[in-house]
């Protein structure tokens, strides 16, 4: 769009670059079937395709176009009247009884001028000229033409002198086309931290299902073997029954993190595309890995980029700013309508319009008027009552913004509790998947030399796909955790090396 601009710093112009001189190279990746992308990969593509994005960034551009039709309110205006008048007036006495006879007149006028508005004091102006001509079809009388050209100035001294409509109009418009900048860049945001928790979940589904897969080949490892012990009669069919419910139910588990997993790629393109069903049979191929980065957290510098970046706190800001301009107006609508006025401009008359032009171009025929005008309402209700209601509203939306802000508050503090409880649940998850590994080592060695039962292996083996399971998924959530305390900030695009701008 012409008016707003996703500068990606760190990707977003080698991708385009690279798209532009490979224009086939999305439909033979989606034909293929499959395709390889990284995180920055899929927060490009959503900053060109998701929908949520492209519904939003039209309306700073409406907000555009409509803040420069308030400016329509100082475009002069130009006008134009012409005339022809045919009049018989019909024979009648005087006073004496003399008869005097009728007369038919033709009268042509024309009329012009163009007025408006000054921009600074309100000052309105009206450039304006008339002419006519009158000429009498009977009798002999010879034809006469008159007209004038002036101008006259109404400058407000109370009302609408610090502010008008059109001012009112003008500065609402613009901090309408802030706020929705904000709510674009918001939108920005959002949809940048649901790809970044979509592709960590598309992860953690592909490692879910690497374990799922690990356990089941466990099972069925453990099946094998002791169907053997079983033909030799080392082993009792109960421990074979044991060991074929485990496999069937880690089958099912399979088939359960299968469909997570087609769910989480399901969710990830309706992100990244504004056309689905071109992306249907793609498989996703996440390039990165979970890890679990050392990040340093201070929860005074969150608060302050909180109080600084949040785009919907910037935008209840916009609001209460607004609404203050809207409080001047009404402040100065309190005041009488006293205005200076002022008219002056040259007259002529002549025969015929030739004449008339003459005399107006020398000048010798001024005229010229000054004065004052007054008009209030005597009670005065209305701008009163409305003065009153949009005050009390004022206070209304500075105690809402003062909500949001504690609102933002602990939202980041609970998010900074969240990361760091998440990243000391990684280390954790960590040393019980290691410990299980253990643990179970030494338990089918214990179980090789009959001292282990089929019941015991079992559930240690379950206790690896466990801690396993939860090793992946501290990780996920931790990269989840530093993704939603970014967008609590409102950091996400700092962080990510993105500018949103208006041009």
């Amino acid at each position: 769009m012409k008016y707003l601009s996703v500068a990606f710093v760190f990707f977003s112009l080698v991708w385009a670059a690279y798209a532009q001189s490979n224009p086939t190279l999305e439909a033979t990746n989606l034909l293929a079937g499959g395709r390889r992308m990284s995180l920055q990969d899929c927060i490009a593509q959503a900053l060109q395709h998701n929908l949520d994005v492209e519904i939003q960034r039209y309306n700073p551009e409406i907000d555009l176009f409509n803040l420069r039709a308030a400016y329509g309110g100082y475009d002069p205006t130009f006008t134009f009247n012409g005339s022809h008048a045919y009049t018989v007036q019909p024979s009648g006495f005087t006073s004496q009884g003399i008869q005097l006879p009728s007369q038919t007149t033709t009268l042509n006028s024309f009329d012009s001028g163009i007025a408006g508005a000054l921009p600074v004091s309100g000052l309105q102006y009206n450039f304006e000229g008339s002419l006519n001509q009158q000429t009498f079809l009977s009798g002999s009388n010879n034809p006469t033409s008159g007209g004038s050209i002036g101008v006259t100035l109404t400058q407000p001294l109370l009302q609408g002198l610090w502010i008008d409509q059109t001012r009112l109009s003008i500065k609402q418009s613009k901090n309408v086309l802030q706020q929705s900048q904000q709510a674009f860049r918001d939108r920005v945001i959002t949809s940048i931290n649901q790809v970044q928790n979509a592709y960590y979940e598309l992860i953690y589904a592909l490692e879910n299902l690497k374990v799922q897969e690990e356990a089941l080949e466990l099972s069925q490892t453990q099946l094998d073997q002791d169907k053997q012990r079983l033909a030799i009669g080392t082993l009792a069919q109960l421990s074979v029954s044991q060991d074929q419910s485990q496999v069937a139910q880690n089958q099912a588990n399979v088939i359960a993190a299968q469909s997570t997993l087609e769910t989480d790629q399901n969710t990830l393109k309706n992100l990244i595309t504004d056309n689905y069903s071109q992306w249907h049979a793609t498989d996703i191929q996440p390039t990165e890995t979970l890890n679990a980065p050392l990040v340093f957290f201070n929860l005074e510098d969150s608060w302050s980029r909180g109080m600084t970046e949040r785009p919907d706190l910037l935008q209840a800001r916009l609001s209460v700013e607004k609404q203050g301009i809207q409080l001047k107006y009404d402040r100065n609508q309190l005041y009488p309508s006293l205005d200076l006025v002022g008219t002056a401009g040259y007259n002529g008359q002549g025969v015929y319009y030739g004449g008339t032009f003459d005399q107006i171009d020398k000048g010798n025929a001024p005229y010229w008027s000054y004065g004052v005008k007054l008009s209030m309402p005597l009670a005065n209700q209305a701008p009163r009552n409305q003065f009153k209601s949009d005050k009390v509203t004022l206070q209304q939306l500075v105690l809402t913004m003062k909500q949001l802000e504690q609102t933002i508050l602990v939202g980041i503090d609970n998010a900074v509790k969240t990361a760091q409880s998440d990243y000391e649940s990684v280390d954790a998850t960590r040393q019980a998947r290691i410990y299980a590994e253990e643990a179970l080592d030494a338990e089918q060695k214990t179980y090789a030399v009959g001292k282990a039962t089929t019941f015991e292996v079992l559930q240690y083996q379950n206790s690896l796909t466990a801690a396993r399971g939860q090793e992946i998924r501290a990780l996920a959530n931790y990269e989840e955790a530093l993704a939603n305390l970014a967008q609590q900030e409102g950091s996400t695009l700092d962080k990510l090396g993105i500018t949103v701008e208006a041009e």
